[in-house]
């Protein structure tokens, strides 16, 4: 009998190896004053600054980016995946007033490709950066016999930071309050299998990739340097279940939410997937975010400050509607 190795049973450790000593460069560039590790350890070590805190409070979140890796996968692309990965904890943890610290990655693949591996790690590091937060470490596992040929999979997880009194989850939103809407670069990281229902593989790989492969928009550095000068009541990350179910998470019982169409801009791929998927308005504002990736409430007087504010920092928002007495829901008018 042959003598069996582990690299002949699929899984080649000297290739990881490899992909790790490229990238510990790139994960240097996201290092804080806290960070007490080196990558390659067998776990990261952060020191948070308390100071001027009451009661500090960890606040974790953790996601994946879905079937857009199937985009990837079509357009051969792989440099901006990273980003949606981290913009999808980073955007979750801010919504509470938190600070995102630090973020760890899992990366599950059939075989180690090193070149892809790398392109996906620029996107990480890439996003976290934007978001002013830790690559701590992660885990690339290769799994040939869960994963075949071509498959893979990426999750990611981010731990913040917020004062106890400062958390913002809603309990301050009043009637009449307004809802300022922050831009969304296309689609994020939702909705894609409607996208790939309503598109074929050919137009995808034709250069509708390039559209369906921007990647999501990071918010919370903008947020909380707004936050500074802004009350904020209220903050809903636009994700699946787009503004109709994201919403009334952060809004008491009693109230609802009145959103008026026409207040924003909402891009040409959105129309695109409705008009060729025949798909009716629910729909598409329950799938999709539509253009609005995150969905603060602000005191009325405040809300025109807030849009001036964000448009200065290179974010296009929008007042969308505002906080009304009545059914816990959301209207879409």
């Amino acid at each position: 009998m042959a003598r069996v190795t582990y690299k002949k049973a699929g899984v080649d450790i000297d290739a990881a190896e490899r992909f790790v000593d490229r990238i510990k460069p790139m994960v240097r560039t996201t290092a804080r004053p806290e960070v007490l590790s080196r990558i390659g350890g067998f776990s990261g070590l952060f020191r948070p600054r308390l100071a001027g805190m009451k009661r500090p409070v960890l606040v974790s979140s953790t996601d994946g980016v879905g079937t857009k890796l199937l985009i990837a996968n079509l357009a051969g692309r792989y440099d901006t995946i990273g980003v949606d990965l981290v913009a999808m904890s980073v955007d979750d943890v801010v919504v509470l007033g938190a600070e995102p610290l630090f973020f760890l990655d899992y990366i599950a693949v059939g075989k180690v490709r090193p070149a892809m591996l790398v392109e996906i790690m620029k996107g990480i590091v890439k996003g976290c950066r934007q978001a002013r937060c830790a690559l701590l470490g992660g885990e690339t596992a290769e799994l040939p016999g869960l994963y075949g040929r071509g498959k893979w999979d990426l999750a990611g997880f981010c731990v913040g930071l917020v004062d106890e009194p400062r958390i913002i989850d809603g309990r301050r939103t009043r009637p009449g309050d307004a809802v300022v809407g922050l831009a969304s670069s296309g689609l994020h990281s939702n909705g894609y299998s409607l996208a790939r229902k309503v598109f074929s593989e050919r137009e995808i790989k034709a250069g509708l990739w390039r559209e369906l492969l921007r990647p999501t928009r990071i918010y919370c550095t903008d947020i909380l340097e707004v936050l500074k000068k802004v009350p904020i009541r209220g903050m809903a990350h636009i994700t699946g279940g787009g503004l109709y179910d994201n919403l009334p998470r952060v809004v008491p019982e009693g109230l609802g939410v009145r959103i008026e169409r026409g207040s924003w801009r909402v891009p040409a791929i959105f129309g695109k997937i409705q008009r060729r998927g025949g798909v009716d308005d629910r729909e598409m504002f329950r799938t999709l975010n539509m253009g609005i990736g995150m969905a603060l409430v602000v005191p009325p007087a405040d809300a025109e400050r807030a849009v001036a504010l964000f448009g200065r920092r290179g974010q296009r928002a929008s007042v969308i509607g505002e906080i009304v007495r009545g059914k816990h829901e959301v209207a879409i008018l």
